[in-house]
């Protein structure tokens, strides 16, 4: 595999499991403030253990990144005084924002899966297939 993942990536990997489970949890439940809350903190203790604590003050902190920075904190300051609707959609525009240079490392990741990866390259297998048919 190309990837090492050590007992701390894992840990990582977990919390940032579980923050989407609740984030998947508190919209089925009608934006619930409380689960949507708990997945923010689990998503944010996720992605600091995973890089690392430095990696990850340089990431929020980056020029380049502060309109993510920024669309972040205030979905998380919309989520916890009860906007959280809101507070989501925001979040989503941050996030994307914040972690798109990772979309091709986490693209290559997936595809690695065994059982996943090929549910993960098929749809991109069949539309590669359709462009060169229809070229």
């Amino acid at each position: 595999m190309a990837y090492e993942i050590d007992e701390q990536k894992k840990i990582g990997l977990g919390l940032i499991g579980f923050g989407f489970f609740f984030t998947f949890l508190g919209v089925i439940l009608f934006f619930d403030r409380g689960l949507l809350a708990l997945a923010n903190l689990f998503c944010l203790a996720g992605v600091a253990i995973l890089l690392g604590w430095r990696s990850t003050l340089q990431l929020f902190t980056n020029r380049s990144n502060y309109k993510g920075t920024l669309s972040f904190l205030l979905g998380l300051f919309f989520i916890f005084f009860r906007w959280p609707v809101v507070g989501i959609i925001l979040e989503i525009y941050g996030c994307i924002m914040l972690f798109g240079g990772f979309w091709p490392s986490m693209k290559v990741f997936l595809f690695q899966i065994p059982i996943l990866g090929w549910i993960f390259q098929y749809p991109v297998m069949f539309l590669d297939q359709m462009r060169r048919i229809f070229s």
